[in-house]
């Protein structure tokens, strides 16, 4: 009686992780590649060095634990906020909020 009870209760814990789903989906790094080329991203960032904007890896490292770190790339891609360097930044290439999500991860990912 005791063993097949203990079974019963490792079975449930085992199932209560198993459905724990993650907080994020993955990245689709090809998607989102591709819609960072498509809206000329590429232009004035680069993954890994400084160009007329930050690196993503800069822009990764200055957003990092922050709770809305996908809300402020998201915001920062969907709008034209006033750049430091002068001029607006550019509205990316979409509206799909799954498309621009994935970009922000892939981006927060780097």
């Amino acid at each position: 009686m005791f063993k097949s009870s203990l079974t019963v209760v490792s079975a449930s814990i085992l199932l209560a992780f198993a459905s724990i789903a993650p907080a994020q989906a993955a990245v689709d790094a090809n998607a989102a590649q591709a819609l960072f080329k498509s809206s000329k991203c590429t232009t004035c960032h680069a993954p890994d060095k400084t160009k007329t904007g930050p690196s993503l890896k800069a822009i990764a490292a200055e957003l990092k634990g922050k709770a809305d770190a996908q809300d402020t790339v998201v915001k920062q891609i969907t709008t034209s906020p006033k750049l430091k360097a002068g001029g607006e930044h550019v509205v990316i290439g979409t509206k799909d909020a799954k498309e621009l999500k994935n970009l922000a991860d892939w981006i927060l990912a780097q």
